[in-house]
């Protein structure tokens, strides 16, 4: 399978969904796109999987631990996320 970026395989999993729910394919073609569709989700999973370290490792304080932050859409700086916690 060629390496696909993230977007695209999850493109081409919407167009086999569809196609597979419409229900008209033969069943060796059916049987051919939902394979194709199983590597695609499990390469859509290791691509998220990786991600989600590379956050984790982004997330980590000084002394290298991991801390868990909620995520704020208004984009306060660590200083004041920090002196909130401190706060609590």
């Amino acid at each position: 399978m060629a390496q696909f970026k993230f977007e695209d395989a999850l493109a081409r999993l919407e167009t086999i969904v569809g196609q597979l729910e419409k229900g008209d394919l033969p069943l060796e073609e059916s049987l051919k796109i939902f394979e194709e569709g199983v590597r695609l989700s499990k390469g859509c999973l290791k691509m998220l999987e990786e991600a989600e370290r590379k956050v984790e490792i982004l997330l980590q304080d000084k002394d290298g631990r991991k801390r868990p932050k909620p995520f704020d859409p208004g984009g306060e700086d660590e200083e004041n996320v920090d002196e909130a916690e401190d706060r609590k």
